[in-house]
């Protein structure tokens, strides 16, 4: 008989909910120098399980089993390379507690720690680049492969590839150590953790693959590290409340996202009542709070155009004039393809489609758009708004091409047969 085969659905499963855990746990026993081994032990671990449990059933407690495989892999590991006596005595009693994640520590300043968000800060180390601590993060916190975080960031596999291993071999070299920075470094390294939790947000928000538009888990962890930043004094700032408001103002939208049959919905086609009131709620409020002090970030614009939506009682109420507003100071703040790509959008609810296909007309040449299927889908629909069917229909179906979910392949093959059917357009 032939070796057993993994589920795949299980590895999927396991890989959203346990790896991040996992790989900073264990790195905090190990040290960021081998953040090699510990992704393998997690991996391994992981595919141990997908073996064995689809045959002999999921244990009662699944985290506690995953743990004491992982701890099994490396203490074969450290036997067999010497490692240092802490690690293995650290990994043995904490298997010996009941297998259960760490708790977050209190340290005597006061602030809140835990694994995750210590894991984001030593990948945002200063010795890195921000675009190599962004990488890192999505990789070993995140479970991201290359392909993900090359579509996620826009970028070139190869590119992603040279980051990590770059990256990786920096921490090595310069032994960097798991913990927290001080408390007066804190704020030098804010900026490239907040970049990183918006981005792991984003990916759970609109997913690059699979059958899922939303991965709720990496939405859930993106909301609760960013209320840790706002437990600590040093980390407690204005933009840090302007990216927890962009986060629940984003995030209140998503049970109105797809409808029961699980098809995407646009914002203009959304049931506003499933919309997430506490959220919009809380969101308004750190709103709010980010407008004290003297700086202005991209979390505060981004966080103002969503509040415009969440204020709006229905899609056609929508302020798009103060939208557009906003999109143009954004867009001086972070020259970003993708926000002048959803300023384009407004322009056209402003200013009418043809001044929105100009605006896109000047981003085709923007290599970073190449192979992004919003802007083809973006193009289509205002085609499509401005009665020019067959080649919305084209546009939707270059981008049917390049979406990688689901979701958003199933509206696309939607409005190419409605465009073909020569049907009114949809609301944008």
């Amino acid at each position: 008989m032939g070796e057993e085969q993994p589920d795949l659905g299980l590895i999927d499963g396991l890989f959203r909910h346990q790896y991040g855990r996992l790989v900073a746990g264990l790195t905090r026993v190990f040290g960021p120098a081998r953040i090699d081994l510990v992704e393998d032990v997690v991996q391994e671990a992981l595919l141990r399980a997908c073996r064995s449990w689809p045959f002999r059933g999921v244990p009662e407690h699944p985290e506690r089993w995953l743990l004491r495989v992982a701890r099994n892999i490396a203490v074969d590991l450290i036997r067999r390379d010497r490692l240092n006596a802490r690690a293995e005595d650290e990994l043995r009693g904490w298997a010996e507690h009941g297998g259960a994640m760490p708790q977050p520590e209190l340290p005597a300043g006061g602030e809140l720690v835990d694994d995750s968000l210590r894991m984001i800060f030593t990948c945002c180390h200063p010795l890195l680049s921000p675009e190599a601590s962004v990488a890192l993060t999505l990789k070993t916190l995140c479970g991201f492969g290359v392909s993900e975080i090359a579509r996620g960031l826009l970028l070139k596999e190869a590119t992603v590839a040279q980051r990590l291993s770059r990256a990786k071999a920096k921490l090595q070299a310069d032994g960097v150590e798991f913990a927290m920075p001080a408390p007066n470094h804190l704020p030098a390294r804010l900026d490239a953790v907040m970049a990183v939790l918006y981005l792991v947000f984003n990916e759970g928000y609109s997913a690059h693959r699979g059958d899922d538009l939303v991965r709720h888990e990496l939405v859930a962890e993106a909301i609760r590290l960013t209320r840790l930043l706002l437990e600590v004094e040093q980390t407690r700032l204005p933009k840090t409340h302007a990216l927890m408001a962009l986060l629940l103002l984003q995030a209140s939208r998503i049970p109105a996202r797809l409808d029961e049959g699980g098809e995407l919905l646009t914002l203009a086609a959304q049931d506003r009542a499933r919309w997430d009131r506490a959220a919009i709620g809380e969101g308004f409020a750190h709103l709010q709070a980010a407008a004290q002090g003297d700086e202005l970030t991209s979390y505060h614009v981004e966080a103002a155009i969503a509040s415009c939506h969440a204020a709006a009682p229905s899609h056609q109420a929508t302020d798009w004039p103060a939208i557009l507003r906003h999109y143009d100071l954004l867009v001086t703040l972070r020259d970003a393809p993708v926000q002048w790509l959803n300023r384009a959008v407004a322009v056209a609810k402003v200013r009418g489609v043809d001044e929105g296909l100009r605006e896109l007309d000047a981003l085709a040449g923007r290599a970073e758009l190449r192979g992004y299927h919003l802007l083809p889908a973006t193009r289509g629909m205002l085609l499509w708004q401005g009665g020019a069917h067959a080649a919305a229909a084209q546009c939707f179906h270059e981008a049917l091409g390049l979406a990688g979910t689901e979701p958003e392949r199933q509206l696309l093959r939607r409005r190419a047969e409605a465009c073909a059917r020569g049907e009114a357009a949809e609301l944008l």
